[in-house]
Order: structure tokens, then C-alpha cells, then sequence
């Protein structure tokens, strides 16, 4: 049997019979996977063949297993950092039996709702769902056309072995969960409020007879207040909640929930012109996007992801990791984290963009409790001032190494969590984030870096040693990465405080080994060069190409200003190649749309948007980002990679339409943002601009630029300006 391409176990001969063959496996459970793991290349089955033959020719094992457990409470065993965790389950189970009809299930992102209707022979039954920020419930609404038609049973469930159900009255459950050898704790609270009929608790589920219209309301907390207290109480939330709802009627809430939401989703459309295929199913169009126009299914796309980084990372919470917060395993792949290296990043590249702003907010808050603790980390591990955070952190805001020293010895985290403090500065022009919060914290990373930084004894330069260019090539010395996240961060500090007018000696200090650091590279290959030596391997595939960094998501690689390392960074990513995995592929649209190809760009959009479960990475039939598994972070790349087609704000200019490919042809965006404090409007049609208003949150200097055409207007704080494709002002 093959378990990976370093185990392969033979089986002799003797002990196979003509006929029914089993196999039986004993798994020691010490580390995380629960069973018999695979590849992350999904198209590679576990199989058994014969020796010396092709996998591809077995017979695959990815088949239901019988399995029985003789051992749930293994010994605990050290875990570098804690996994995200599901709560639990709220199952309905109906008793009507009969023959479903007219099925749907659809999700309502301009509002946040998501709908199921059925009918059962002439009474037709509807479900809403949704989670209301200002009351903090999840709300199920149940009706049927007809009276006293719903007659179903609500309970409660999770997957954490120490969990418990218990009645607190005759319309509610009480859920108590205890994570497994760790301090989490919760309580969660579902509460029944029935027009109708008569609801009751039995068997510790609420059992609803004969209602007309039932609303179920659950609540949940948890015992944790930040990254050093885990003290609270869980069953606060829970009352708070249930108490918040008191004598509101069900529409009321959802109105609530409704205005809540839109204040941030609203504040942006897209509208992409082309068939009207809203009618059908989304998995469908998924599986005829590579190959039918359908540009409406990129423009939801985009706003997919608004909507997903709006529901997993509002103000107030935690920010959104590997799954967001649609996790539901124990041990869920990469321990569903915050992976720094790149993917805890791209969750954030359509805040400020896609006109998210407030989303930004819990990243903010979880780099300073990174500063604090990776204040530590980088005094026992390196005796250096400032922080530092490596390529993994969770919610304990672990920043030492982890894992191997070939991936987990990598010292940028930091520097480009500090890059989403500079943007956010770029996009609002908002001096006093900067001074109280943005500037610190990159004051402090920077300190790091200055004090980590060696003098390398062949060039001369400064460089970043011992570090890796994330998950590719091992631990060396200098890798380009880090001098790219280096140098942005030096940059944006020294901007800082000339802004700010502070801390001098430290702007002149790090002005001289700016210049200093080991600069980009092209290779033999004309490649831009991954590494310090010209060591590239120009048959690689690797889905990270970190290299390419000070082009995207940074900017210090351009066309305006070093064109020729825009043509090695080219030069490399044609080297990596179009495959990927989902996210790697959401960075190429990225990487597409700077160099300004909107065709290739849109190519890597319709790779990313293909049926996963055909080509591995790709989108699942609800849209969600494949690796495989399911990461969110695609989502994101994606949502913010397409609209990098249409607008671009890292150079000087504000470049209108610089990437826009021929399936794009007609559209409309409202509400994008560019740095500069600048939020437009832009109209095209036959893939020639038609119109753009540039409204001005500031006052500042706006200089845009429409293909050999560029212009420079001196706005006033919250002037609207409209201009046509010849770049004339007519309003």
C-alpha cells in the first residue's frame, strides 16, 4: 500500500486469495490526522498495485472504511500551537416522510440570508438562517403555508467527547463543551419561540407539535477574554444574547441584522455584463465557467469574498484564518491557523480595496498582541529589540519557529503583517491610526530587522540570515523575500515618521542600510532570483513564488520605475507555471493583473473558479477556495485579484482599467478604493472607459491615469469628480 511516496509496504504474494481481499490497519493516533492520510495532491489515491508498477494502475482505497476504536483517550502529546475549533451542531429532524418537492437552497449575500423551501404535497415549507451581529444569535425561522404544519424535533450535538446537553426549560437547551487536554470551554444556548402548537423538551430536545411558525434562537460563549486569560464565563454571552432578543418580534431582528450587515456590504457593487445565467445553480455554472462567458459569476465571485471576510472578520472579533470560521473538525488541516508565510495576509487583501475598511480591525488587534509576544520570542531566540513573528501564529499568539527548520525558520511574518498597517494608512489617510497604532507597532518590527540584520561576508550587502523563502529550498542565508518585506518596512517607517515628525535618528539609521540591503536579482535564467545565489531551478513548480513579493503584494517592483525586474519577475512566474494550488492560484491573478496581461489574469480566474472536484484546486460547488482541502484565503486573492483588472493604486498613478481582459468587456464598479484616500466609480463599455467619478475622502493630490492618457487633479475633502474615457472633466 502507498500512504505517501516515502512509505511504500509490500505485501507478499502468499497471503493474497482469488476472490475478497481485506486489509486491515492499525493507527497510532499521537499526532493529528485521525486515520490514514493521503496527498495533498487529492488526484493521488492510496492504492494498492503491483510492484513496480504505476499507483495510477491500482486499485484506489479512498473507499469507506470499516473501523472500530479501541482507544479514545491516547496520552496527550505536545502541539506547537492549537487548532481552531468547531462548537457543536444544531440538527432538525422532521417527521413529515413524505415525497419532497420543488427543493432549493440558496444564499442571499447582499443581505446575508441563507434560504431552504421545499414543498410536501400542496403545503410548501421555507427556512431562513442568518446571525445577527447586534443581538448575537444564530436565528432559524421556520414557516409552512399552511397552519400547524411543523412538527419537528431541535437538539444539539458536538464532536468535542466531553460535551453534555441539558434542559434549562420547557424552550430551551443548554450545550456545555470542553476541548480535549486544553482550556477552552463553552456553553451555548438554544431557545424556542413557537406561533401555535406546543413545544416541550423531551430527551433533552425541544419537540415542536402542530406550530404555524416556529424561530429558533442559539447563542454560544466561550470562557476566553484574550491571548492570557482564559477566565470568563461562558453562559454571559449566552444570557446576554437571549436577553437582547427579549420582546422583539422575529422581523425586527432580521431588520437589525439586515442594517447591520449592509452598512458595510452595500458600500460597494460590481456589475459585470453578460448572459443572465442567474437562474442557474451555482455548482453548474462553476463547471461552465472555464468554458462559456460568464462574467456576472466573476462579479459574484468578488463580492462572495466581501461577504465572507464581512462574516468571519466584523470588528470585535478574532480575525479570519485558514477556514475562517467555517471549520467543523477537530483536527482540521494546517490546524486551521493563522499561517503567515502568505495565507493569513491574502485573507486581507480585499479590506481596504473592496471598500472593507472595519474588516481590517481584528488583524490590527491580533499584530499588537503579536508585538507583545513576539517581543519576547525575539529577545530569547535571537537578543533582538522589537518582535518578531515566524510562519504560523493562533489564538494564543505563538510566535517562536514551529515545526521544521526547513519552513518554520522564516523571520517576515512580522514585516508583512506591518505592510497591512502601512495600507490601511495608504487607503484612509487616517493620521491618527497611524500615530497611535500603525506606527508602533512597524517602529517595533523594524527594530527587529535592524538589529537581525548581518553583513554578508562575499557581497558586502545586509542581509536576513538564517531564514527560507517560504516552504521552498530549505534554510539558507538572504533569501529575496525577506529583503523585499525588509525593505517595504523600512520604507513605510521612514515615510511614518517624516509624516509624524519623530524618531529622527532611527529614520536616518534605517535610510543607510536601506540602501544597503541585498538588492533584487536576475538570474542566469533571466529569472529574478529566489535567492541570494543564482541557485533557481527553472523546472520548479512550487506554488509559493515569494519571490515575486515586492511585486504583489508589494510595490517596489514596477513598471513605471524598474521595468526590468518586472521582466524577470515575468520570467519566473512563467517558469512556475499556470498549476496551482487555489490559493497560489488567486496570487497569480494578482501577479497577472500588475504585469498588466488581462487575459492571462482572467485564465488563472477561470483555473481558480473550476470544479475542485475534478482538478483538485479549483472552487467546491458552494464556492469555496480548494488547496485542497478547503481554505478561504483563495477567496480572497480571487475577490481582490479581479478587481485588480480594473483598478491599480500602488504606482504614483491611479491606473484605471489596466488589466481588463476581452470577456470583461462592459461593466460597472461603484465604490473601489485606491490609496491616496480616494473612492471611485468607473463605467466602461466595448473594454474602452466610459466614465469614472473620483470621489476625494481627503483633499489630497489625485494623479490617474487611463492608458497613454494621465491627468492630475487637485480635489477638495468629500468633492465628487467625473470625467469621461478622453480623461475631460464634465462634472
Amino acid at each position: 500500500m502507498l500512504s505517501t511516496e516515502a512509505r511504500k509496504y509490500s505485501i507478499p504474494a502468499a497471503t493474497l486469495k482469488p476472490g475478497k481481499n481485506t486489509i486491515a490497519i492499525q493507527v497510532l493516533n499521537y499526532f493529528d490526522k485521525g486515520g490514514i492520510a493521503g496527498y495533498k495532491d487529492t488526484s493521488r489515491h492510496i492504492a494498492v498495485y503491483p510492484k513496480e508498477e504505476d499507483a495510477k494502475r491500482g486499485i484506489s482505497l479512498v473507499k469507506k472504511w470499516k473501523y472500530f476504536i479501541q482507544n479514545d483517550e491516547p496520552p496527550p502529546v505536545p502541539h506547537y500551537q492549537a487548532d481552531y475549533q468547531p462548537f457543536g451542531d444544531l440538527w432538525l429532524q422532521f417527521r413529515e416522510q413524505q415525497a419532497v418537492t420543488a427543493y432549493r437552497r440558496d444564499l442571499d449575500i447582499s443581505n446575508a440570508i441563507a434560504r431552504t423551501s421545499y414543498s410536501i404535497h400542496s403545503v410548501e415549507y421555507s427556512r431562513e438562517y442568518f446571525v445577527s451581529q447586534p443581538n448575537q444569535v444564530m436565528v432559524v425561522h421556520l414557516k409552512a403555508t399552511q397552519p400547524a404544519s411543523l412538527n419537528f424535533e431541535a437538539g444539539l450535538t458536538s464532536p468535542h467527547k466531553y460535551s453534555s446537553v441539558k434542559k434549562l426549560n420547557e424552550t430551551t437547551l443548554a450545550l456545555s463543551v470542553q476541548v480535549r487536554n486544553g482550556i477552552m470551554k463553552g456553553e451555548s444556548y438554544l431557545k424556542v419561540v413557537a406561533k401555535g402548537g406546543e413545544v416541550s423538551v423531551l430527551d433533552n430536545k425541544i419537540v415542536i407539535n402542530k406550530s404555524d411558525e416556529v424561530t429558533l434562537y442559539l447563542s454560544a460563549g466561550t470562557n476566553f477574554k484574550n491571548y492570557k486569560d482564559a477566565s470568563g464565563d461562558p453562559s454571559v454571552a449566552c444570557i446576554s444574547a437571549l436577553k437582547s432578543i427579549q420582546g422583539k418580534t422575529y422581523e425586527q431582528i432580521k431588520n437589525a441584522h439586515i442594517a447591520e450587515y449592509q452598512k458595510y456590504f452595500s458600500t460597494f457593487s460590481i456589475k459585470l455584463n453578460g448572459p443572465d445565467n442567474d437562474a442557474i445553480p451555482t455548482d453548474k455554472r462553476i463547471e461552465n465557467f472555464a468554458g462559456s462567458p460568464d462574467p456576472s459569476f466573476a462579479a459574484l465571485y468578488v463580492q462572495y469574498g466581501r461577504y465572507l471576510l464581512i462574516s468571519s472578520s466584523r470588528p470585535g472579533t478574532q480575525p479570519a484564518n485558514l477556514q475562517g470560521i467555517w471549520n467543523d473538525l477537530l483536527t482540521p488541516p494546517w490546524g486551521g491557523k493563522y499561517t503567515t508565510n502568505i495565507n493569513a495576509e491574502m485573507n486581507y487583501w480585499p479590506a481596504e480595496f473592496l471598500n472593507l475598511s472595519p474588516m481590517h480591525e481584528p488583524l490590527f488587534k491580533m499584530i499588537k498582541d503579536l508585538a507583545e509576544a513576539g517581543s519576547k520570542t525575539a529577545k530569547v531566540y535571537y537578543n533582538a529589540p522589537g518582535w518578531v513573528l515566524h510562519h504560523n501564529t493562533d489564538l494564543w499568539r505563538g510566535t517562536a519557529p514551529i515545526n521544521a527548520s526547513n519552513h518554520g525558520i522564516w523571520v517576515s511574518g512580522g514585516g508583512w503583517l506591518s505592510h497591512h498597517l502601512w495600507e490601511h494608512y495608504l487607503f484612509t489617510q487616517d493620521t491618527n491610526f497611524l500615530r497611535n497604532t500603525g506606527y508602533p507597532l512597524m517602529k517595533q518590527a523594524a527594530l527587529f530587522y535592524n538589529s537581525f540584520l548581518i553583513k554578508d561576508p562575499k557581497t558586502g550587502w545586509l542581509i536576513s540570515s538564517p531564514s527560507n523563502s517560504p516552504e521552498n529550498g530549505g534554510l539558507v542565508a538572504g533569501p529575496t523575500m525577506d529583503h523585499q518585506v525588509i525593505r517595504d518596512l523600512f520604507s513605510n517607517v521612514i515615510k511614518a515618521s517624516e509624516l509624524l515628525q519623530v524618531d529622527k535618528p532611527l529614520r536616518d539609521t534605517l535610510n543607510w542600510k536601506y540602501s544597503r540591503i541585498a538588492p533584487n536579482q536576475v538570474g542566469r535564467y533571466g529569472q529574478l532570483q529566489e535567492w541570494l545565489q543564482d541557485v533557481d531551478d527553472s523546472s520548479s513548480k512550487h506554488r509559493h513564488v515569494s519571490h515575486l513579493w515586492g511585486m504583489y503584494p508589494g510595490s517596489e517592483i514596477n513598471y513605471d520605475e524598474t521595468p526590468a525586474l518586472m521582466k524577470a519577475a515575468k520570467q519566473s512566474l512563467i517558469f512556475r507555471g499556470d498549476e496551482a494550488t487555489g490559493w497560489s492560484l488567486a496570487w497569480k491573478i494578482n501577479f497577472w493583473a500588475r504585469f498588466k496581461d488581462g487575459e492571462h489574469s482572467f485564465k488563472m480566474v477561470k483555473m481558480l473558479i473550476s470544479p475542485a472536484e475534478k482538478n483538485g484546486a479549483g472552487s467546491y460547488r458552494n464556492l469555496f477556495d480548494a488547496h485542497p482541502p478547503f481554505q478561504i484565503d483563495g477567496n480572497f486573492g480571487g475577490s481582490a485579484g479581479i478587481a485588480e483588472m480594473l483598478l491599480q493604486s500602488h504606482t504614483k498613478y491611479i491606473d484605471l482599467l489596466p488589466s481588463l481582459p476581452i470577456e470583461l468587456l462592459d461593466g460597472e464598479v461603484k465604490g473601489i478604493c485606491a490609496r491616496g484616500g480616494f473612492v471611485l466609480n468607473i463605467r466602461w463599455q466595448g473594454g474602452k472607459l466610459q466614465e469614472v467619478d473620483i470621489i476625494s475622502t481627503t483633499g489630497n493630490d489625485c494623479l490617474f491615469r487611463y492608458g497613454d492618457k494621465e491627468l492630475m487633479v487637485r480635489t477638495k475633502k468629500g468633492m465628487s469628480y467625473r470625467f469621461d474615457g478622453d480623461l475631460k472633466q464634465v462634472r
